[in-house]
């Protein structure tokens, strides 16, 4: 304390009860280290207690490395300056629920030994939960978090729960420990969703929520069932590892799932329409409201074992196969779409005529960059990798036995035309008596 060798906690009992009477609401305080016992932060508090509103009011609050050894209650509380909670422990609850953080509020390295509550507390700024560790409940339902939230590397040793929060800038969860219960249900996301690395020891439910960026879950580890629900213009899953069984459904996603790893079924589906609340009532989209489309694209997925994955009315226009293991035993429900050739020109010399047929995005970006390509092809997407017609051709083929297994053979004679078509262009697997027939073939059939 100013002008004394000792804490608040140590001052006589009359140096403490002058101190509290010459405290006003708003005013800026700094108890770093101060062990705080359940009547002295009561005290505390009541000092700032604003006569209007019947609720205490803070400038600028330090309680850096503090200890708040009963129960700490900063409900309906209001910081107007920074508030720093820095290395702080809490070995009771710490209850924050309606509390008003008007600037930015640290939570860095901070250690609850009981629930925190954050319900309903608006963080204006930034909120900083990097390293803190939860040994009991964390509740942040109808949490408002208007600027950058960081919750990376935390730890959530009891449930997590997010339901119906609003994330109004970037959010991140890297590297975050869930070693209960994580629910999201009804979360909104105005910016990114970071959740890089995080891992999620015991069951998930990852929605319905809403995210107008990206949801980056590349890198995270999902060890028992989860089940994603979500509508976000992006999804990342690069080298996202479940360990159990998996549902993904979305809507207006674009979905990077190169290098995924599963080692059970995992399902990933487009809902036509909006997701529900147990109530009936459908989810707000109105984040996503500028976003044309509400279909699921996939993009990418290479170097996935596809032997469990069960796509449902997915896109696959712009999708990246080549490098996909085990392709002949994915199973594609509902109107799984692929590209398309270009529609046929008609003009005096030379005669273009094409195959009305599905094709891979990676036969487009082929044929574009041969320097006889014929007109009407798009051009290639930048930052694509060329593949040539000895990489396309076993991509077809396990296509189409795909298809066939699943008693679909009018839907693989696509592919079985684009199996051959890769080997009538392939100069290094296939001999010239071999293209010549694929040639004859080819004049006669397409």
């Amino acid at each position: 304390m100013p002008g004394h060798t000792t804490c608040l906690a140590h001052l006589a009992d009359a140096e403490r009860d002058a101190y509290l009477y010459s405290l006003t609401p708003g005013a800026d305080i700094d108890h770093s280290g101060t062990t705080f016992t359940e009547p002295l932060l009561g005290s505390l508090l009541d000092a700032f207690r604003d006569p209007a509103t019947g609720f205490p009011r803070l400038g600028v609050a330090r309680f850096i490395s503090a200890t708040f050894q009963g129960n700490a209650e900063f409900e309906f509380v209001t910081f107007q300056g920074n508030a720093t909670f820095r290395s702080a422990i809490f070995k009771v609850d710490a209850g924050f629920g309606a509390a008003t953080f008007q600037s930015d509020v640290e939570f860095r390295s901070t250690t609850f030994k009981g629930d925190a509550v954050f319900q309903a507390a608006i963080f204006a700024c930034t909120a900083n939960f990097t390293v803190a560790t939860f040994q009991s409940g964390a509740r942040f339902d109808g949490a408002n978090f208007q600027g950058g939230t960081r919750f990376e590397e935390a730890t959530f040793q009891g449930n997590a729960e997010f339901v119906a929060t609003d994330f109004q800038g970037d959010t991140g969860f890297g590297s975050v420990a869930f070693q209960r219960d994580a629910r999201f249900e009804l979360a909104v996301f105005q910016g990114d969703a970071r959740f890089e690395m995080a891992v999620f020891e015991r069951a998930a439910s990852l929605g319905p929520f809403v995210c107008a960026g990206r949801v980056r879950l590349s890198g995270a580890v999902f060890g028992s069932p989860v089940t994603l629900t979500l509508a976000a213009r992006r999804l990342e899953c690069r080298r996202t590892r479940w360990s159990s069984t998996a549902e993904i459904r979305l809507r207006y996603a674009t979905v990077d799932f190169a290098q995924a790893v599963f080692e059970y079924p995992l399902t990933i589906a487009a809902d036509a329409e909006p997701f529900f609340l147990p109530g009936g009532q459908p989810v707000s989209e109105q984040a996503l409201a500028d976003t044309p489309s509400a279909t699921v694209r996939m993009i990418s997925m290479r170097g996935v074992d596809a032997a469990h994955l069960v796509l449902s009315d997915i896109d696959l226009a712009m999708c990246m196969l080549t490098g996909t293991v085990h392709l002949d035993q994915i199973q594609l429900e509902g109107t799984c779409s692929f590209n398309e050739v270009p529609r046929t020109q008609w003009r005096r010399w030379p005669p273009v005529r094409f195959t009305q047929r599905r094709i891979l995005f990676e036969e487009r970006i082929w044929r574009v960059s041969e320097p006889a390509a014929a007109p009407g092809w798009n051009a290639a997407v930048s930052g694509t990798v060329r593949v040539g017609p000895a990489q396309l051709a076993p991509v077809y083929r396990a296509l189409r036995k795909a298809l066939e297994d699943g008693k679909n053979e009018p839907g693989a004679a696509d592919f079985y035309y684009g199996e051959m078509e890769m080997r009538r262009h392939d100069r290094t697997n296939t001999t010239r008596a071999e293209r010549g027939l694929l040639f004859g073939y080819w004049l006669l059939s397409g």
